[in-house]
């Protein structure tokens, strides 16, 4: 959808180029324009969130993201490949791996996993990479009801996704910016993995601690806060990341690569 739009207003800017004077443009006036088409195809209110964040055109020029969190079982680190989403997601109890089409577990000294590989797959990578996932295809946007907080009101856009896009295509988001600076604050999301439709109960996280890496303004931290009635309540807990890095250089496919030892989640 966005590259059909692309397209499209690329060509009504060939053809008014083609009725203006044939004076040589400048460098400059070159650089505007090429700006403009590129955040053209994002709404306003979005494209000053990302900028706000170091603009949706770096983070696009990146290919490795890592970070790690602390969990009780030990430090958790998830290495991403931005361009193919591949991911290595490794713990002191199991490893779980993405090679762009298989997904696999390998549990470690004998311990049984437990969880729901294909919930988690992406999941705090989903939540770190705020605001920028929402720049990818297949993504709808509107604006929405603003949300007031101690007093503070924050504008709203609601983020939906065209059928059959991701594990969970009916889950809906809000983002909640700062009106002055553009820089998102909340996040506002339903879960809808394993249920027959859609949920009507929005979960929040407050994103107000923030760290630069590689030019783009990333979380340091997120608090996730109770909720009631739609609304945020009281701070539940935060979750920290660190030893972040973040890469114009892809990683190297062989990590994402499933072992002998794992297992195929189907």
């Amino acid at each position: 959808m966005k590259k059909t739009i692309y397209v499209l207003l690329l060509a009504i800017s060939i053809t008014a180029c083609k009725n203006e004077s044939k004076q040589e443009p400048s460098k400059a006036a070159e650089a505007v324009e090429a700006e403009t088409m590129t955040t053209s195809i994002y709404p306003e209110s979005i494209t000053k969130v990302f900028n706000a964040h170091g603009g949706i055109d770096t983070w696009n020029k990146m290919q490795t993201l890592s970070f790690s969190i602390e969990k009780p079982t030990g430090i958790e680190k998830t290495v991403k490949n931005l361009m193919t989403r591949a991911e290595l997601i490794d713990t002191p109890t199991y490893t779980q791996g993405f090679d762009g089409k298989t997904l696999w577990i390998n549990e470690k000294d004998g311990n049984a996993y437990r969880g729901k590989p294909k919930f988690y797959k992406g999941l705090m990578f989903y939540f770190y990479g705020m605001p920028f996932v929402f720049g990818d295809d297949g993504v709808d946007y509107k604006e929405t009801e603003p949300l007031v907080f101690e007093g503070k009101t924050y504008p709203g856009i609601l983020i939906s996704y065209e059928a059959g896009v991701g594990e969970s295509s009916d889950d809906q988001y809000k983002i909640f910016y700062d009106a002055e600076t553009g820089q998102m604050e909340w996040l506002a999301y339903t879960v809808t993995f394993g249920k027959p439709e859609g949920s009507p109960d929005f979960h929040f996280i407050r994103y107000n601690n923030w760290q630069t890496v590689n030019g783009l303004v990333l979380p340091k931290s997120v608090d996730w806060y109770n909720y009631e009635n739609n609304l945020p309540t009281e701070k539940r807990n935060t979750v920290e990341f660190t030893d972040v890095m973040l890469s114009e250089k892809a990683p190297d496919q062989a990590m994402f690569t499933m072992p002998e030892s794992a297992k195929v989640i189907d």
